[in-house]
């Protein structure tokens, strides 16, 4: 098995066999998902943190229920109800966390770099849940996962990710993730919404939405992501939809097996039409499935569980 890593900071450095591992690892414990007794006793006497500092919905549940179907104690934490509101600083409040014996903290935070700054500052293993808009490596994970699943190989995809390229941490932890696959990566955006030298990371920048679009294979629809904006970079959300809107009419312009992808939540009619998001092409609720999986995995994987055990 190669994998052999205390800590789980983004997929920048992960290697093509480290992520092939963590795939394969997924796909052998996704199964458990659908017993009629959804638990095994793999990490049973672990016991996982979940530190959350920013709101979530999928990605906080999804680690709670893998982590509860491994057999961990999980115990959930938020920042507005731990002492960080009395002016406790993180740093502090991670070292009092340490201090009751946890073997996982699960770390999501609005600063970029803060479960870097954490996995130099305490002994558990730290599992970057998404931080600031730098990376959410878990969620490229199982897009990775779904890929893969759905075509059979990543190798050669081209793969379309369009909208809020700038402030979005799942667009960078892809780029990374597909890269590092061999997938060909395009992407498109207003153009307030690309960075610059985004082209160093590997991928095409289309013009304009059709041009993306155009003999993909996979089309990943973005979040207009308004609370990380200081100011609204374009006119409207009507003017987004108008012109990077994915419509029924402009599938017809993508192979004709494409697959369409969205970490969620989505606004409707902004990214996307809800014919679009739930027609025969998306893949959205299989995301959602295969996240609950990987996460299992990077748990077991993290916390050195025996392989024996997955099959009790």
């Amino acid at each position: 098995m190669n994998f052999n890593r205390h800590h789980l900071l983004g997929m920048k450095g992960l290697t093509k066999e480290e992520i092939e591992t963590i795939l394969t690892t997924a796909e052998s414990l996704k199964e458990i998902s659908f017993r009629d007794i959804k638990k095994v006793p793999t990490l049973r006497g672990k016991t996982v943190v979940n530190f959350f500092h920013e709101p979530s919905t999928r990605t906080r549940t999804s680690f709670e229920i893998a982590a509860k179907r491994l057999s961990a104690d999980t115990v959930s934490l938020s920042a507005g109800t731990s002492s960080l509101v009395k002016g406790e600083t993180l740093v502090d409040t991670a070292k009092n966390l340490e201090a009751m014996n946890p073997d996982i903290i699960v770390m999501r935070h609005s600063m970029a770099g803060a479960p870097h700054l954490l996995s130099r500052m305490v002994k558990p293993s730290i599992l970057n849940a998404g931080d600031g808009m730098h990376e959410h490596p878990t969620q490229a994970l199982l897009d990775l996962l779904t890929i893969r699943e759905k075509k059979g190989t990543i190798e050669g995809l081209k793969v379309s990710i369009i909208g809020d390229i700038a402030h979005s941490r799942v667009a960078r932890s892809n780029i990374i993730g597909l890269k590092t696959m061999r997938a060909q990566v395009t992407v498109a955006g207003p153009p307030t919404m690309i960075p610059p030298f985004i082209e160093t990371m590997g991928v095409e920048v289309a013009s304009n939405l059709q041009e993306a679009i155009v003999g993909a294979d996979v089309i990943m629809m973005l979040r207009v992501q308004l609370e990380r904006q200081k100011q609204m970079l374009f006119p409207s959300l009507r003017e987004y939809s108008r012109f990077f809107g994915l419509t029924v009419d402009l599938l017809k312009k993508a192979k004709r097996d494409v697959i369409i992808m969205h970490p969620g939540p989505i606004n409707r009619g902004v990214e996307m039409q809800s014919e679009v998001a739930d027609g025969p092409y998306s893949v959205i609720l299989d995301q959602v499935t295969n996240g609950v999986a990987v996460r299992m995995a990077l748990l077991y994987l993290l916390l050195g569980g025996n392989k024996s055990e997955m099959d009790n």
